[in-house]
């Protein structure tokens, strides 16, 4: 059964239209360290690689710590958490105590990070290290951190392989995603995309 299209309605763009609809986005953890030596996970969905080369973007506003605290080290580290890992990974946008720490961080397991300052998260299916880029402001409070990836992890099941059909990649890791506002979505199969023939990059 088909269903009915119904005429588009015309937003106010007087106000950000990106609540009005929901919106596929990744969900991932940025690392960064603290003045203290100490290590902040903040998740982050306005977040993607940035280019066909090795760089990363997300967005962030300078009231954040995450912004602080990668600019002044000049690194962070990127983990995408697993299905399993979401309360960890939500909880991790727990606001910080009177004192600035921020405990629900220490619920997700790490590791050190081998090229930058900073921890990956034990168990994502990809972990990322980089070296801060540049940030570009003016998106009204927010502007874009941009970092070269200057190491990289991956659980060998999330692994795209000539071996394994794409099937059987996303059954054995299972991609998730956050889809804006305020609700997830875990991706256990995907269909191939009618590329057009010849097409390139």
């Amino acid at each position: 059964m088909t269903q009915a299209i119904l005429a588009p309605v015309e937003l106010d763009v007087r106000s950000p239209i990106w609540e009005r609809l929901y919106m596929v986005a990744p969900l991932v953890l940025v690392g960064t360290r603290e003045p203290d030596g100490s290590h902040d996970l903040a998740p982050k969905h306005m977040a993607l690689p940035l280019g066909w080369q090795n760089y990363f973007g997300f967005v962030c506003t300078p009231r954040h710590s995450t912004w602080a605290n990668a600019t002044r080290e000049r690194a962070f580290t990127v983990s995408w958490p697993r299905p399993a890992q979401l309360v960890q990974t939500s909880l991790a946008a727990t606001p910080r105590c009177a004192d600035g720490t921020k405990p629900a961080s220490t619920l997700l397991a790490t590791r050190p990070a081998s090229r930058v300052a900073g921890v990956l998260v034990e168990g994502a299916s990809l972990a990322i290290e980089c070296e801060l880029e540049r940030v570009v402001e003016g998106f009204g409070e927010n502007g874009l951190v941009i970092g070269r990836v200057v190491a990289a992890w991956a659980d060998p099941a999330a692994l795209r392989d000539e071996e394994r059909e794409p099937e059987a990649v996303l059954a054995a890791a299972p991609v998730l995603a956050y889809l804006h506002p305020g609700r997830f979505a875990e991706i256990r199969s995907a269909w191939s995309f009618p590329f057009p023939k010849d097409m390139r990059k």
